[in-house]
């Protein structure tokens, strides 16, 4: 399940290095001596926040938009990106259930997620569907 996240990042002043601040994330932070080594690290932050988030069973927070930020005065002159993650690994163990489908539908399934690689598997599928939806409902 990709994820975007908003990151905004303040150009350096004077000797400084580059600081990364992701707005939706309170206390997630990152820098890098240059813009691309920052953006680098800010992935590394996230994905470190996001594996503490799992191990102590808090929500993941929910990504925004970079619209929704842009205009906010405390980050004027910021530069603008955002990192993808892949969620999954921080959504807990995996668990077996049991699901009833027509065959149809399986058999849909089945050719779609054996033709698209970030899918991999009919459970792949199914879990990008739920999440897919879920967020769409908040």
């Amino acid at each position: 399940m990709l994820t975007k996240y908003p990151i905004a990042v303040e150009k350096p002043d004077g000797d400084t290095a580059y600081g990364v601040v992701f707005p939706d994330i309170a206390g997630c932070y990152s820098a890098g001596e240059t813009l691309d080594e920052a953006i680098s690290n800010a992935k590394e932050a996230l994905e470190g926040f996001l594996e503490l988030c799992g191990e102590e069973g808090d929500a993941i927070p929910e990504p925004g938009s970079i619209d929704a930020h842009k205009n906010d005065p405390d980050f004027d002159n910021y530069i603008w990106s955002f990192i993808e993650v892949d969620l999954t690994p921080f959504l807990g163990k995996s668990k077996k259930i049991n699901v009833t489908l027509p065959e149809y539908l399986i058999h849909q399934i089945d050719a779609l997620a054996n033709t698209n690689p970030q899918y991999k598997t009919r459970s792949g599928f199914l879990a990008a569907a739920a999440a897919h939806e879920l967020q769409a409902r908040r």
